[in-house]
């Protein structure tokens, strides 16, 4: 995914967790907070409770690609991030990819 799609700072991260309405399902959490650009911009994490370094960049490798491929169907002007659960590990990438859609669809996102 381009640079200027990507949430970089964790002043950014906080910002949308702590402001930002949040939608959740089992494998994922969505939190989404305009912003005052003219596109949207994404951010993935995974903590240590879903598993070590190379587990943890699995499943971030996994969601930003279910997003840059829906990256055209989403509404401009967004600050994104995405948050994996502990299930999300077991998950297929065709799984991780319908979350992905429950989600954004559920926060009216979608063009």
């Amino acid at each position: 995914m381009e640079r200027k799609y990507r949430l970089r700072l964790n002043a950014d991260f906080q910002r949308a967790r702590q402001e930002g309405k949040s939608w959740a399902n089992r494998l994922m959490v969505l939190c989404a907070l305009p912003n005052e650009l003219e596109h949207s911009r994404f951010g993935f994490a995974a903590s240590k409770r879903i598993g070590k370094a190379v587990i943890r960049n699995r499943v971030r490798r996994r969601m930003r690609e279910a997003v840059r491929l829906r990256r055209a169907s989403i509404v401009e002007g967004w600050d994104l991030v995405f948050i994996a659960r502990p299930p999300i590990v077991r998950a297929t990438y065709a799984e991780v990819a319908q979350a992905v859609d429950d989600l954004l669809r559920r926060a009216n996102l979608c063009k």
